[in-house]
């Protein structure tokens, strides 16, 4: 008697998203980041979008193309 073993691929077949997950990452002041994070506070973007921080952005992650430009042209 032969057993044979059938090989399924790992497929995520999620197809909602955490809520909580931003689509993009925005700058934000540092000295805001922690205190929102512990104590819920919101924060103000530089693009002026208002929220509580959740997340942290990961080396690759979206970031907001407004906040992008207006930090840009803060550097100069």
């Amino acid at each position: 008697m032969a057993t044979q073993t059938i090989e399924r691929p790992d497929i995520d077949e999620r197809t909602e998203q955490d809520d909580d997950t931003p689509k993009v990452f925005h700058y934000v002041k540092k000295n805001q980041i922690v205190e929102s994070a512990v104590m819920g506070n919101h924060v103000v973007a530089l693009c002026g979008e208002v929220f509580p921080v959740t997340k942290q952005a990961k080396p690759g992650s979206p970031v907001c193309e407004k906040c992008k430009k207006i930090f840009a042209k803060m550097k100069k």
